[in-house]
Formats: C-alpha cells, sequence, structure tokens
C-alpha cells in the first residue's frame, strides 16, 4: 500500500513538473525543473526495476544535459549583456 502511494507521488511529481517547465518565463527555473524531472524520472526506473536505464538516465539526462543547458544559458545571457552594452555606446 505505501507503494502504491509513493508511485501516485511521483507519477503526480513528474506530471506537475512537466507542466511548470512548460509554462515557466524565467529560462534557468526551466532548466532547473528540467534536471529535477530527469532525477524524477531516474527514480521511476528504479521503481520499474530497470536500473541500467535509471544510471543512463541520471548521468545522461540529468547530469550532462543540465551542465550544457547551464553552459548555454550562460552564453545566451552573457550574449544579450553584451547587446546592451553596445547599443548603449551608440
Amino acid at each position: 500500500m505505501i507503494l502504491i502511494a509513493f508511485d501516485l507521488i511521483l507519477s503526480a511529481s513528474l506530471i506537475w513538473l512537466a507542466y511548470r517547465i512548460l509554462i515557466s518565463e524565467n529560462f534557468f527555473t526551466s532548466v532547473v525543473l528540467f534536471l529535477s524531472f530527469g532525477l524524477f524520472m531516474a527514480m521511476v526506473w528504479v521503481r520499474l526495476r530497470a536500473p541500467d536505464v535509471a544510471l543512463a538516465e541520471a548521468s545522461i539526462g540529468a547530469g550532462l544535459t543540465g551542465a550544457l543547458f547551464l553552459s548555454a544559458l550562460r552564453g545566451v545571457v552573457g550574449g544579450k549583456r553584451r547587446e546592451r552594452r553596445v547599443d548603449r555606446d551608440k
């Protein structure tokens, strides 16, 4: 009974995280929510008794992709700041 409740909470959390990722207006918030979505998905794979897929999801989905998203976000935000400085000079 406890495991069924845990599965329901986990499923509801995944749906809520996916919804929040889609409606978020802040890019940094979206990236952080995406990272937590990947970690929750890894827990789902563990519950489905697929530890190899869970490890791949945690390492690639949350780890590597999250780091790439944060790096790209830093470049985008940095690019916008540079554009503003150029506009001020004109």
